[in-house]
C-alpha cells in the first residue's frame, strides 16, 4: 500500500492538477463555473481539454470517454482514441474542447420510456465540469450528463444538478434573510456502503447469483448471525487484503474511504467514506460499486451488491447521509444551544416538513424488486417513512407546538468505574436503527436505500422536497417587519402541522403499522404499491415548479421503472424454473432412486431386515418431489400469464408489474419454500448448488 497522501487523487484531473497545469485566467474562470455554476465557454474548453489530455497521457491514457449514467441506474462509456492521423502517415493524439464539452451516443439503445424510439437514435452528453474527470483502466473519464436530441433529461445525473440548484437557491434566500448574503449553498452526502464477499468458486456453481444478483433458492444455514459475532469482527485475511487494495484505487480516484468493518451477516462488510458535495458523492459511489467487483475478482471472490442476496439474515443498504451547508457552514448544526438556533430550527422545521409531505415520493424514490425483500427486517427500516429525532429534538419540538418553556437537559457524563478509563460526554440523542430517516448529530441518515441502488433518485427527492420546504417559508414570511416572532409563529405552525412524521420508537413492532395508519401516514409495502407515486399530481407539479424534472420526463422515468421491476422479475421466475427443472428437482429424483435401490437391496439380502428408516425417508422425498413439481407448474402459469399482459402504455405497464408481484412473485416464494425443504432431506453429495453453509463461511 502506497503513503495515502502520495497516492490520493493521482488519477484525477482535481483543482490541484487544474492549478498546476492551467492558465491562471482559465483556471479562474472554470473554478468559478464548478463552484458557482456560471456558464463555461468554448475557448475555455479548448484550453482545459488540452491541459487535461496531456496530463492524462503522462499517466498512460490512450482514450477518453464520456461518462454517464442512464436510467439503468449503472454507468455507460464509449471510448475513443486520442489518435489523430497526420498526413505523412504517422500520427499524434489530439482533444479538444468541443469533443470535452459534447459527445454523441445512441439514445434510442438506453431506456428512455417512450421518449425515443428506436429509429430516433441521436442523442447528447455533455460535461459536468463539478465532478472531476479520473483516469480508469487507461481511459480518461470525464463526467457527463446525457439527453435526448429533444433535450430531455436520460440521465440519473441531470436531474440531481437541477435539484442542486434549486435547493441552493432557496436556502440561500434563508441564508440573507439572517445576513449571511452572497453564501453558496450545497447538500452533502455520504454513502454507506453494505455488500456481500463470497468465494468466486462458489458463486460460479449458482445461476441464480451469476443471472439475478440473489440466492433464490437456499436452505437456512446451520449457524447464520445469531450468536452476533460478525459484527465488527476480525476481517478474515482474504477480505482485508481485497479490502487493502480497494482502499489503494479508490484513493487514486480522489475517493475518500475512510471506514471498513464487518457487518452483522456473516460475509458482510461496509465502507464508509467522508461526506461530499451530493453529486460527486454519487458519482464516486458508482466508481466504488464499479471497483469492489472488479478487485474481487483478482482476490478469488466475487462481490455481490443485492439488497437482499440470502434469504432470513441481514440485508445491505447504502445509508443516505444527507445535509446542508456552505464552505462554511453546516446548516443542520444545532449548537450549543439548538432552542435558540432559530437558523437552525428554519431549516430543521424544512426538513420535517419536507419529508412529511413528500413522504410517498422519497419510498418511491428507493422502491425496487431487490429492496422489497430487505425493508422491515434485519436491520433494515420498514417501509413507512417517519423521521427519529432523538430525545433533545424531540423535546424542542415539543415545546415549540405545546408553547412550553424547554429546559435543556445538562449533558451526562459516562464513568465506566475504572479509573484508568476516560470519562466522556454522552450523546444527546441515541441512535434508531429501525428509523428510515433519522437525525444524527448534524446531519439526516436516510437508511430506506438498498445496497444497489443509484443514490440520484433519492437525492434528487429529498433536495427538491426540501427547497419547496424552504420556499414556503420564504414565502410565509415575505415583508416581515418582526423576522423572529414570525418565524417562530410559522415553525411552530408548521411544526404543528407535520409532527405526525416524528416516530422516536420501535419500527418493527406491530403496533407501528395500526398506529401510521392512525396518523395517516403512508404504508406501501411493496414496489408496485409505491412506483405510481412517482407520478402523482402533486409530485409531477413539485418536480415541474423548481425545474428538476418535466411532466414528460418524469413520466417516462416511471415507465422505465415499472418496465424493469417486471424484467428483473421475469428473469428471477426463468432461473428459477431452469434451476429447478434441470438441476434440482433431478437431485431429488436421483436421490429418491438411490434410497428405493437401498431398500430393494436390503428387502433381497434379508427378508426380515428393517427398512423403516429408508422408507420413510423414500416418502418424504417423493412427497416433497410431487410438491415441488406441482410447484414448478404454478410458477410457470405464472410467469406466462404476467407475461401476456398487454403493456403498450403507462396502464398496460402498470397491470404487467402487478401481476408480476401478485402471481409470480407468490408462486417464486412457494416454489422456493418446498425445493428448501428437500435441500435439508437430500445427500449433500447430490445436491449441485453449493448451500448457504458454504457461501456464507469460508477461510
Amino acid at each position: 500500500m502506497g503513503k495515502i497522501d502520495e497516492i490520493y487523487g493521482s488519477l484525477v484531473f482535481n483543482d490541484s492538477a487544474m492549478r498546476d497545469r492551467l492558465p491562471k485566467d482559465t483556471y479562474k474562470k472554470l473554478s468559478k463555473t464548478i463552484k458557482n455554476g456560471e456558464k463555461l465557454d468554448l475557448e475555455v474548453a479548448n484550453v482545459v481539454a488540452h491541459a487535461m489530455k496531456e496530463w492524462a497521457t503522462e499517466r498512460g491514457a490512450t482514450h477518453y470517454t464520456h461518462w454517464f449514467q442512464p436510467l439503468t441506474g449503472i454507468t455507460s462509456e464509449k471510448h475513443d482514441s486520442f489518435m489523430s492521423p497526420t498526413p505523412d502517415g504517422r500520427a499524434m493524439s489530439t482533444f479538444s474542447g468541443k469533443e470535452l464539452v459534447q459527445g454523441e451516443p445512441d439514445a434510442s439503445s438506453f431506456p428512455s420510456g417512450g421518449l425515443r424510439a428506436t429509429f430516433e437514435a441521436r442523442g447528447y452528453t455533455a460535461w459536468d465540469p463539478t465532478s472531476y474527470a479520473f483516469i480508469k483502466d487507461e481511459v480518461l473519464c470525464i463526467p457527463t450528463a446525457f439527453c435526448s436530441y429533444t433535450g430531455e433529461a436520460l440521465d440519473k445525473k441531470t436531474p440531481v444538478l437541477r435539484s442542486m440548484g434549486a435547493i441552493a437557491k432557496e436556502a440561500g434566500d434563508v441564508l440573507d434573510l439572517f445576513g449571511k448574503t452572497g453564501e453558496h449553498v450545497f447538500t452533502t452526502m455520504g454513502p454507506e456502503q453494505e455488500f456481500f464477499l463470497i468465494r468466486e468458486s462458489d458463486y460460479d456453481k449458482r445461476k441464480d447469483l451469476i443471472l439475478a444478483g440473489r440466492t433464490l433458492f437456499g436452505a437456512p444455514p446451520s449457524k447464520g448471525q445469531e450468536l452476533e459475532e460478525h459484527y465488527f469482527g476480525a476481517i478474515r485475511p482474504t477480505v482485508n487484503e481485497f479490502m487493502k487494495e480497494l482502499d489503494d484505487e479508490l484513493w487514486k480516484l480522489g475517493i475518500p474511504a475512510k471506514t471498513k468493518h464487518n457487518e452483522v451477516a456473516p460475509a458482510q462488510h461496509e465502507l464508509a467514506p467522508i461526506f461530499e458535495r451530493t453529486n460527486n458523492a454519487i458519482d464516486h459511489n458508482l466508481i466504488v460499486m464499479e471497483t469492489m467487483k472488479r478487485i474481487a475478482s483478482r482476490h478469488g471472490l466475487v462481490c455481490l451488491l443485492h439488497e437482499k442476496p440470502f434469504e432470513g439474515i441481514n440485508g445491505s443498504g447504502k445509508h443516505n447521509n444527507w445535509s446542508l451547508g456552505t464552505e462554511s457552514l453546516n446548516l443542520l448544526e444545532p449548537g450549543d444551544s439548538p432552542s435558540e438556533n432559530l437558523q437552525f430550527l428554519v431549516f430543521l422545521t424544512a426538513v420535517i416538513a419536507a419529508v412529511d409531505e413528500y413522504q410517498d415520493l422519497l419510498r418511491m424514490s428507493i422502491a425496487t424488486a431487490g429492496n422489497d425483500h430487505r425493508l422491515g427486517a434485519n436491520e433494515a427500516p420498514p417501509a413507512i417513512v417517519s423521521i427519529f429525532l432523538g430525545d433533545e429534538l424531540g423535546a424542542i419540538v415539543d415545546s415549540l407546538i405545546d408553547g412550553n418553556a424547554y429546559v435543556a437537559h445538562a449533558k451526562s457524563k459516562m464513568d465506566l468505574g475504572v479509573a484508568v478509563l476516560p470519562t466522556f460526554f454522552r450523546d444527546t440523542t441515541d441512535r434508531n436503527r429501525t428509523s428510515p430517516f433519522a437525525f444524527t448529530g448534524n446531519k439526516f441518515e436516510f437508511r430506506m436505500p438498498g445496497s444497489n441502488v443509484n443514490l440520484a433518485d433519492a437525492n434528487m427527492v429529498l433536495n427538491t422536497a426540501v427547497a419547496k420546504a424552504l420556499h414556503d417559508f420564504l414565502v410565509a414570511i415575505a415583508g416581515t417587519s418582526d423576522l423572529e416572532g414570525d418565524t417562530l409563529a410559522y415553525i411552530k405552525e408548521t411544526l404543528t402541522k407535520h409532527r405526525k412524521i416524528i416516530f422516536n420508537g420501535d419500527g418493527y413492532s406491530a403496533e407501528w403499522p395500526v398506529e401510521a395508519e392512525r396518523r395517516g401516514l403512508c404504508n406501501f409495502p411493496s414496489t408496485v404499491d409505491a412506483l405510481p407515486q412517482f407520478v402523482a399530481e402533486k409530485n409531477l407539479k413539485l418536480f415541474e415548479d423548481f425545474g428538476v424534472l418535466t411532466r414528460v420526463e418524469a413520466e417516462s422515468r416511471y415507465e422505465v421503472k415499472l418496465e424493469h421491476y417486471s424484467k428483473l422479475v421475469n428473469i428471477e421466475a426463468k432461473t428459477m424454473l431452469k434451476m429447478a427443472r434441470q438441476r434440482l428437482f433431478p437431485a431429488v429424483t436421483g436421490f429418491a432412486n438411490e434410497i428405493g435401490a437401498t431398500i430393494s437391496n436390503m428387502k433381497t439380502a434379508s427378508s426380515g431386515i428393517s427398512v423403516r428408516a429408508e422408507e420413510e425417508l423414500l416418502k418424504k422425498l417423493a412427497t416433497g418431489a410431487d410438491a415441488m413439481s406441482d410447484a414448478i407448474t404454478v410458477l410457470d402459469e405464472a410467469t406466462e400469464k404476467a407475461n401476456g399482459v398487454e403493456a403498450d402504455d403507462t396502464a398496460g405497464n402498470l397491470a404487467r408489474a402487478k401481476a408480476f408481484h401478485e402471481l409470480v412473485i407468490p408462486a417464486m416464494d412457494d416454489l422456493r419454500e418446498k425445493t428448501d425443504t428437500l435441500e435439508n432431506v437430500v445427500d449433500k453429495d447430490y445436491w449441485p448448488i453449493p448451500s448457504y453453509n458454504e457461501l456464507l463461511f469460508y477461510v
